[in-house]
């Protein structure tokens, strides 16, 4: 059975929150994450999907958010709740990297 995490990324004031949010999907395949750039909004969510046989994570390299290990089938989501770029790795697999930035 595929595990579901939830965490949140730093907050931003309440004033620069949006309602609601849009569900983005970034799928790790092939020792990838795609898209390797993501531009999201603040109240956004965002679900890594394993599609390789190696378990990975998606890391944010301040260490602010971390999705924990995703075996293969398995997902877990953030939602945006900061003003940052987000650079991110796997644990498993350091060279595997890619970036969420935050937008107006």
């Amino acid at each position: 059975m595929a595990a579901l995490a939830a965490v949140a990324l730093p907050a931003w004031p309440r004033s620069a929150r949006a309602a609601g949010g849009t569900a983005h999907t970034v799928e790790i395949r092939d020792l990838t994450f795609r898209p390797q750039r993501l531009d999201v909004r603040a109240g956004d969510t965002i679900t890594w999907i394993n599609h390789d046989i190696a378990p990975h994570t998606a890391t944010a390299v301040d260490g602010s958010w971390d999705t924990g290990p995703l075996k293969k089938g398995a997902r877990a989501s953030v939602t945006v709740g900061g003003e940052m770029t987000s650079q991110y790795f796997c644990r498993f697999h350091p060279a595997m990297k890619a970036v969420v930035r935050v937008v107006d």
